[in-house]
């Protein structure tokens, strides 16, 4: 929203008595202000917004109605340092990505023509494919914070407290613009409908939804989930892009070796098609440790070893380990 429209917002609120409006539009001149790196300026609006009133017994501006938002208690800071060029994706997420980046990026220029850029989005896909690192990459080429909720302090055991502390996470999300990851969606977006499901789930889904509703498009809210048949239908109806992130085919897996062992000054020695067919069935993240693992070995062997030798000693432990879990699973 243009400055101009954002204080006459905020003087028709002020002029109504209308608190929630009033919060709302100066909480969206501190993100406005933040995104221009007018940090003093962003700082006194909060103090401002959040001061006490004056007197203990006098009525106090209006503007200052309200607790300080706690909802940073409940998040993890992520400095993000995953970038979108570097992680391996599949053309169609890649260019739905790019559009959305570049809506973010000229966020204004659409909303001289009346229309928000996207910020809602869902990832689906089993674990260990780069659904939190597309997140942080996310984070990191807007150039905003990355937020990612601690479900281990948001779910509590009284009643209504949940919701609270989700309502709580949200309006501090409000206030800046940023990234906010929930993994594992469906642990807060279950399917209202499921009869197993108590009452207090339902009434969270409930909250979530409406303040999702609420979020200003400069808050990006990104969710994952490895079981999207358990996600409520309402829920999925609030992303507006919703992306798919499969395991790597075996084609996958050799391309991602052969670009990762290309910025080495030592040949590999073994064709990628051939590492990609002795891993097998693979992550992304098992993939990226199994590459890791060889660079590590090769930088303490100091030229001792060759980088095919190393190559295929780690090859022979990884299927060491399948062989090891899959005698697991058949006991």
């Amino acid at each position: 929203m243009a400055r101009s429209d954002l204080l006459v917002t905020l003087v028709k609120a002020s002029a109504t008595g209308d608190r929630k409006v009033i919060r709302s539009t100066v909480e969206a001149m501190i993100a406005e202000e933040k995104a221009r790196q007018h940090n003093g300026l962003a700082e006194r609006l909060t103090h401002a917004l959040n001061a006490p009133p004056p007197h203990a017994n006098g009525p106090g501006p209006v503007i200052l109605a309200g607790p300080v938002p706690k909802g940073r208690d409940y998040l993890s800071e992520i400095v993000p340092r995953r970038r979108l060029a570097d992680l391996a994706l599949a053309d169609e997420v890649r260019t739905a990505i790019a559009d959305l980046v570049e809506e973010q990026t000229r966020a204004d220029l659409l909303r001289a023509h009346g229309v928000e850029p996207r910020h809602r989005l869902m990832l689906v896909g089993p674990p260990g494919n780069g659904k939190t690192s597309l997140a942080e990459a996310l984070a990191e080429v807007l150039g905003v914070g990355f937020f990612v909720v601690r479900y281990e302090l948001l779910i509590g055991s009284y009643l209504g407290e949940t919701a609270s502390r989700l309502r709580r996470i949200l309006d501090y999300a409000r206030t800046t613009p940023c990234v906010l990851f929930f993994d594992e969606f469906d642990a807060i977006g279950k399917e209202r409908g499921d009869t197993h499901e108590t009452g207090e789930i339902k009434r969270v889904v409930s909250s979530l939804l409406m303040q999702i509703d609420d979020l200003p498009s400069y808050t990006v809210l990104i969710a994952a989930t490895n079981h999207p048949e358990l996600l409520d239908r309402a829920a999925w109806r609030r992303f507006q892009l919703r992306l798919d992130l499969p395991p790597p085919t075996a084609a996958d897996v050799a391309r991602y070796v052969e670009a990762f062992f290309a910025k080495f000054d030592e040949p590999l020695g073994l064709s990628p098609k051939t590492i990609a067919t002795k891993l097998g069935r693979i992550s992304y993240s098992e993939l990226e440790q199994f590459c890791l693992d060889v660079r590590r070995r090769q930088i303490l062997a100091q030229g001792s070893t060759s980088l095919k030798s190393i190559a295929q000693s780690q090859l022979k432990q990884w299927q060491q380990r399948l062989n090891r879990a899959g005698a697991a699973g058949k006991q």
